[in-house]
């Protein structure tokens, strides 16, 4: 077996939540190894929305993405943190009390004394639409996320979608793309009532189109396409000519091997907690972030955080039993300030 690496907590899942907790966990002298199934750190947020704004940080009126997660970073940066992307979890075995031994899908072994499980919604994978040959320019012109807004400047780019994620997108590189067409099957929107009437806004001074069908194939060649075609909710067919076309038609969440290492699951879906802690069913394992559920649960990051702060109490107490935690406040705590490097 391969020898295993030792750490106090392993976190599965390196987003916002995950990392928030390698802090909270890092002022109580914790350990922390963190794995995610990724090329990048930052879950979802870097991810599939890296440009796209953030209003509902507390004390930060306005953040990317991105740029959360690169605070995030900096603040954790004391601590050290270790991580393993590119590596899903597949297996979680109980050989002490309290101990674990968690193994990879690229056989990475870690023992630890608390697993926290920030995984999101587990493993996701946008929702294909059914076109026909859309393999073909995937990566290359087709694209379900948008990495770089610049990637677009001076393109005719096709969004197809009602949500929340098409309509943002087309308010965020209307000002990029030389010519922007919004396609959807109907003009009611799954959307906030805000995007929708700026979107509209722009439409009725001719700076985007508006157009209701449903794409039916594609054209081009390399993988790169030159228009879609469309059918209309007349029955009729035409052209949209694009560089490149944005599907968004949500994502598809997998809870993966979550469902087989043995904790208790509502719905085959989420990881129930209780709200004292965020402990799951098995004693040292814990839940936090979107993929929990308590009564009341809000799927919001700032709602991950907290969680991450009282998981952080309890996994002391596996990780450090013999320590008295003593509640301390980081304005106020010299020890704390000198952890920070601030002091």
């Amino acid at each position: 077996m391969t020898e295993p690496i030792k750490t106090d907590v392993l976190i599965i899942g390196a987003g916002p939540c995950g990392l928030f907790a390698v802090f909270e966990l890092g002022l109580l002298d914790m350990k922390v190894h963190l794995v995610d199934i990724l090329d990048k750190i930052g879950g979802q947020c870097a991810e599939l929305y890296p440009e796209k704004p953030i209003y509902d940080i507390p004390g930060i009126p306005y953040c990317t993405g991105q740029g959360l997660v690169d605070d995030l970073m900096k603040q954790i940066k004391p601590f050290g943190p270790q991580f393993h992307l590119q590596e899903m979890v597949e297996t979680i075995e109980k050989i002490g009390d309290p101990l674990f031994r968690v193994t990879t899908d690229q056989g990475k072994v870690f023992e630890c004394k608390v697993v926290v499980i920030a995984a999101g919604g587990g493993s996701f994978q946008p929702k294909r639409p059914p076109i026909q040959g859309i393999e073909a320019y995937e990566g290359t012109s087709v694209f379900y996320a948008v990495r770089k807004m610049e990637q677009f400047r001076g393109q005719r780019v096709l969004i197809v979608g009602g949500g929340d994620s098409a309509l943002d997108w087309t308010l965020n590189l209307a000002p990029v793309a030389s010519r922007l067409t919004l396609l959807h099957r109907r003009d009611q929107f799954r959307a906030a009532p805000d995007s929708v009437n700026k979107m509209m806004a722009l439409v009725n001074e001719k700076k985007i189109d508006f157009v209701l069908g449903q794409v039916t194939s594609l054209d081009g060649a390399n993988g790169q396409v030159t228009k879609a075609i469309v059918k209309g909710n007349d029955g009729a067919s035409f052209d949209v000519a694009c560089d490149a076309v944005l599907p968004f038609f949500g994502l598809t969440m997998k809870l993966g091997p979550v469902s087989n290492w043995g904790i208790a699951l509502k719905d085959n879906e989420y990881i129930p907690v209780n709200t004292e802690n965020f402990e799951s069913s098995v004693p040292g394992i814990f839940a936090i972030g979107d993929i929990n559920w308590y009564p009341g649960k809000l799927k919001l990051i700032l709602s991950g955080f907290h969680e991450g702060a009282l998981m952080s109490q309890k996994a002391h107490r596996y990780v450090h039993p013999d320590k008295k935690l003593t509640f301390q406040y980081t304005t106020s705590s010299t020890s704390l300030q000198k952890k920070l490097g601030v002091a």
